[in-house]
């Protein structure tokens, strides 16, 4: 079991223990201008274009074992936002005895639902520590007009989904994780860029699956983790004009990063789940990703 596990593993107590200080996290974000509210809300919109026909029910494709057995905890409270526990979606391999290096992983637009702690799952066969968080509140959406809704909330309040973000590093920082990365999609693929720029000296890797994006110096210039970006070219939700110009700032400003761009493929093409679904991006993406961790994170090599 998952907790007689990380009890024998003496990880447990640190767990706990972290969640009881993520208030003592001091660090800080300004507040979002009424320019960024007004990028956020553009996406949102165009997201609701994108995800339009798509549902969450699950399709063959998304029965992805992991390459080893893991145990998790589906309830595992990391944070307090607004005087809330908050609760996300913990998974490690089954065999974990000492901390490893950990990812923060942010759903799509839809919430922490199954699709999301599978993908937890598989992340952590890789040898991690996974702790997929939760943006929403403990909800999830069933309807494209549901994950609007709550995708709009976090880009008119972006100081609770920070807080969340800041209380989910400190809860693996107190774990004992040598090294911490974030990796998101959709909605998640920009709030893992906002994680990079949350944790600028701090953050070991950043991966960005189809998210929204900035070519602005000011924002990006701080960042010091390496970014991975995988976008569709397809993809009319997060523009290939952007994702360029994304690119080109980050060139101008000595960013280590890695940007691939899918002919043919579209937004959403890694969720097996949805209409864009491409599996041979999904899995050429795939691979990229864990290679990119494992040096990064694990200072691995493929």
């Amino acid at each position: 079991m998952f907790t007689v596990r990380l009890r024998e593993a003496g990880v447990l107590t640190l767990l706990m223990a972290s969640a009881l200080l993520m208030t003592a996290c001091d660090k800080e974000a300004p507040s979002a201008g009424e320019d960024d509210k007004a990028a956020g809300r553009d996406n949102v919109e165009a997201m609701s274009r994108e995800h339009a026909a798509d549902t969450t029910d699950p399709s063959p494709a998304a029965e992805f074992e992991p390459a080893q057995d893991v145990i998790s905890d589906p309830k595992m409270p990391y944070a307090e936002v607004g005087d809330q526990n908050v609760y996300g979606y913990f998974a490690a391999p089954s065999d974990l005895l000492e901390p490893l290096p950990a990812i923060i992983i942010i759903h799509e637009w839809w919430g922490l639902n199954d699709n999301v702690r599978a993908m937890a799952d598989r992340i952590a066969g890789e040898g991690y520590m996974v702790l997929a968080v939760d943006l929403y509140n403990g909800k999830t959406a069933s309807s494209p007009g549901e994950a609007r809704v709550m995708m709009l909330e976090v880009v008119e309040d972006p100081e609770q989904a920070r807080e969340n973000i800041r209380g989910a590093y400190a809860f693996l920082e107190t774990a004992g994780a040598p090294r911490v990365g974030s990796l998101g999609w959709c909605f998640g693929g920009g709030w893992s860029l906002n994680t990079a720029q949350l944790f600028p000296d701090d953050l070991d890797a950043s991966v960005i699956y189809y998210g929204q994006v900035t070519d602005d110096e000011d924002k990006l210039r701080p960042i010091n983790a390496p970014i991975l970006g995988l976008f569709g070219a397809e993809d009319t939700g997060i523009p290939v004009e952007s994702v360029e110009a994304f690119r080109t700032a980050l060139q101008r400003l000595r960013k280590e990063h890695e940007i691939h761009i899918y002919p043919g493929a579209g937004h959403a093409f890694a969720n097996p789940t949805g209409k864009n679904y491409n599996a041979d991006a999904a899995t050429d993406a795939w691979n990229k990703t864990i290679d990119f961790l494992n040096r990064h994170l694990s200072g691995e090599s493929s």
